[in-house]
């Protein structure tokens, strides 16, 4: 079997590029620096199952995803999470958080704010993305 993206992990999102072996995508919801980053190994839920090399490049993806987002975006706060209770497909989010947005200070999920990003505000976060991936190799 080929590697899907579960639907509901591509609904709302838009797909930025890769980082190793994981698909980056950007929430589109503008009240947050909410990224996703997905491995594309087939069958994937959880991350203590990854074979060693596997862990070890979906961790490097994870610390490189946060960086970035903590030196571009400049948060109060970084969340870092992998949950999985409705959507199974291991996924990791990255989101970061400001006091005072829409959900401070409870979690985005339970937020039903909701904000999409403008072509332009989109096209400055892929810029800055594809930036710091040619910085960062």
């Amino acid at each position: 079997m080929a590697f899907e993206l579960d639907e509901r992990l591509s609904a709302g999102s838009i797909e930025l590029g890769r980082l190793g072996i994981c698909r980056v995508l950007l929430k589109d919801n503008a009240h947050y620096f909410w990224f996703i980053l997905v491995p594309e190994l087939e069958g994937a839920e959880e991350l203590h199952t990854l074979d060693a090399t596997s862990y070890a490049e979906v961790s490097f993806a994870m610390r490189g995803l946060a960086a970035w987002v903590a030196e571009t975006f400049r948060p109060d706060k970084l969340n870092v999470a992998a949950i999985g209770n409705k959507v199974r497909q291991l996924h990791v989010h990255v989101v970061g958080r400001h006091e005072g947005d829409a959900a401070w200070p409870g979690t985005v999920w339970d937020c039903p704010a909701q904000k999409p990003f403008s072509p332009e505000e989109i096209a400055l976060v892929e810029r800055r993305f594809l930036e710091w991936q040619r910085q960062n190799g």
